[in-house]
């Protein structure tokens, strides 16, 4: 098995498994990169997504001014380009985390990147809930907090997992893309030592791992949007 490996992809062997530049080292640091800023940009996503439907109009915290602010910080964080934000965040990075290179520094702009495209998603989640069920549980003295755990995330949580499964596979796309200027991972091996050194089978067998990695998310966010699904009914 190895000898065919050797022959058939021996720039992927030469890479070797650990070490700086290993594939486990790759994984890894695409499992960091997806995961961390999945958590930080997913709760920020949460936070203003929930504020645009509660404070809009109609809404049970309606507030204009709120609701414009936080709608035009969602809609120009989304609107610029993620390769331009690693450059324009660069300072910030650089003096919240003492360095501009990294998986570590690449967990800054990957959070402000995904966390507006995740708001979005949540307001259309959010916004599915039926209006009846948010009434009834007024007219039965629910408060703020009560209409928003009991009522809003619980009633579209199937769907809150669908977007999040889409959220995370655009995610896995943007650490393929800040492991390609210097963050690490599947996407830097991709480039640094498959693409700019000719080496098609290195390339080749990072965007497979990419590939299985979306795939599988794919499949679990499926399976537990599902099994939700039928548990609100």
């Amino acid at each position: 098995m190895f000898n065919i490996l050797e022959k058939y992809l021996p720039n992927v062997v030469a890479q070797g498994w650990s070490g700086d530049a290993g594939w486990q080292t790759a994984i890894l640091q695409t499992l960091y990169m997806t995961f961390w800023s999945a958590l930080f940009g997913g709760l920020l996503g949460l936070v203003f997504g929930l504020g645009l439907v509660l404070t809009r109009q109609k809404g049970i915290l309606e507030n204009k001014l709120l609701f414009s602010i936080i709608d035009k910080t969602v809609s120009v964080f989304r609107a610029v380009p993620f390769i331009i934000l690693l450059a324009f965040v660069a300072p910030f990075t650089k003096a919240l985390v003492h360095t501009q290179i990294g998986e570590t520094a690449a967990l800054v702009p990957l959070t402000l990147g995904v966390f507006p495209f995740f708001a979005r998603q949540v307001q259309v989640a959010l916004e599915s809930v039926d209006l009846g069920k948010i009434e009834a549980a007024q007219a039965l003295g629910a408060t703020t907090l009560d209409l928003i755990f009991d009522v809003y995330l619980k009633e579209s949580r199937s769907e809150l997992i669908r977007v999040s499964t889409v959220t995370l596979i655009s995610l896995v796309g943007l650490t393929a893309m800040a492991g390609a200027v210097g963050a690490g991972g599947l996407g830097n091996t991709a480039i640094s030592y498959g693409y700019n050194r000719f080496n098609n089978d290195v390339t080749f067998v990072a965007t497979i791992l990419v590939l299985l990695l979306v795939l599988i998310i794919q499949l679990v966010g499926d399976y537990l949007a599902v099994k939700f699904n039928h548990q609100e009914r």
